[in-house]
């Protein structure tokens, strides 16, 4: 597993917890508004971190740090990602995982081993609109993959098993109010959804899409017009 990055310290990362975040390299999607081009395209180029540099970052700073976030790219295109999660809690970390839900099986072999604590799943866009938000113009979406995972996330039979989240990076140029509606009957009654300002940076992976940001006023508008189906919808990053 290739660390391409560790944040030594976030308070943002992970909710109502002090944690560090470490970034794995590649992904499978390849959004046009994704800021981590590098990232995904050539992590060979990163100058990595270890395995044991992270758990001895962790070592290091437990008590001060209570959780991790292990994001991307697309953390589990990796095989070893339970590995490293389990040796994280033996360290007694909360284990916070972003995906974009393309790989449901490890989410529920990582559930069913309580190797993870909090879920981030990105959702690119409505079921419509999937194809052209995650950037899989050459590749089948696995559009039937991320449904599991949202059903799986969704599933109210056990609802202490972990907390999770939706969210939407909201790009001018890639979202309309038709992609929320079609987003609240998808994924009606999430405890938690966020709607994320797009922010331009030289990251970006497709600068040339001529994509952009909503305005505050917007946001909210996208907001108060999902509130009915999914009540606790939020904006971040403006």
């Amino acid at each position: 597993m290739r660390f391409c990055g560790l944040n030594k310290t976030t308070l943002l990362d992970y909710p109502s917890r002090v944690a560090c975040t470490v970034f794995l390299g590649g992904c499978n999607f390849r959004c046009p508004y994704c800021q981590n081009k590098d990232l995904i395209l050539h992590p060979q180029d990163f100058e990595t971190f270890s395995e044991e540099d992270v758990l001895s970052h962790l070592q290091k700073r437990a008590g001060i740090l209570t959780g991790i976030c292990i994001t991307g790219g697309e953390p589990t295109i990796h095989k070893d990602l339970p590995d490293f999660a389990e040796k994280c809690k033996a360290l007694g970390y909360f284990v916070k995982l972003d995906t974009n839900g393309t790989n449901p099986d490890m989410l529920k072999d990582l559930y069913e081993k309580k190797l993870i604590d909090y879920v981030a799943m990105d959702i690119k866009s409505g079921p419509s609109e999937y194809m052209s938000a995650s950037g899989l113009t050459k590749s089948p979406l696995p559009m039937k993959k991320i449904t599991e995972s949202v059903r799986f996330l969704m599933n109210e039979t056990d609802p202490a098993r972990f907390d999770y989240e939706f969210r939407t990076t909201v790009v001018k140029g890639l979202h309309t109010a038709r992609s929320f509606e079609e987003i609240a009957d998808w994924i009606k009654g999430a405890p938690h959804y966020y709607l994320q300002s797009y922010e331009e940076s030289p990251g970006v992976l497709q600068p040339e899409a001529g994509l952009g940001a909503f305005s505050k006023e917007e946001l909210l508008s996208f907001a108060l017009q999902i509130r009915e189906r999914i009540p606790n919808v939020q904006i971040r990053g403006v």
